[in-house]
């Protein structure tokens, strides 16, 4: 695996500039205990993630975020280290996402970014496709979520004679 980073600004980066195989990391993400109340009351409102005596009593032994709060952490993320607001054009949607353990308040969070593909699109040359794999892992260097992403991103230069969709 290599760790890197571009070398362009992030605001220069466009399909070429994600190649296959290159990792990302980028943390930590430090996990609030307000945030992740505040965040259950109002989309998550299961007892695990709201009282602390319910989630005592729960298999979790303690409070834990909700696992969409950890996806929008990790969606901040992406937004702030890998997705370009030159050429992102977002997403069509993610595949297997899995929450593996509970993350909890105080939990530093890493991500790692793995591009697993990237091509061209035949019908709108002007794009490629990444497919990347995603992994959330806190700070004992647990896996707590993964998903793969497919995200649509502005090319450079347009040719129609790439690999394609």
């Amino acid at each position: 695996m290599t760790k890197t980073n571009f070398t362009a600004k992030k605001e220069e980066w466009y399909f070429e500039n994600y190649i296959q195989g290159t990792v990302f990391e980028f943390g930590p993400l430090e996990v609030d205990e307000t945030e992740v109340l505040e965040f259950a009351l109002r989309y998550d409102p299961q007892p695990f993630h709201i009282d602390h005596e319910a989630a005592k009593k729960s298999p979790y032994e303690g409070i834990i975020a909700s696992g969409w709060q950890t996806c929008s952490f990790v969606m901040r993320a992406l937004v702030d280290n890998y997705f370009s607001p030159v050429s992102s054009l977002g997403s069509p949607g993610i595949d297997e996402l899995r929450w593996i353990l509970p993350v909890r308040p105080g939990d530093k969070l890493m991500v790692r970014a793995t591009i697993i593909e990237t091509k061209r699109s035949r019908s709108k040359p002007d794009r490629g496709i990444v497919r990347t794999f995603i992994e959330t892992i806190n700070q004992q260097e647990d896996l707590v979520m993964s998903f793969r992403s497919v995200n649509f991103m502005l090319c450079r230069e347009s040719s129609s004679s790439d690999n394609a969709d």
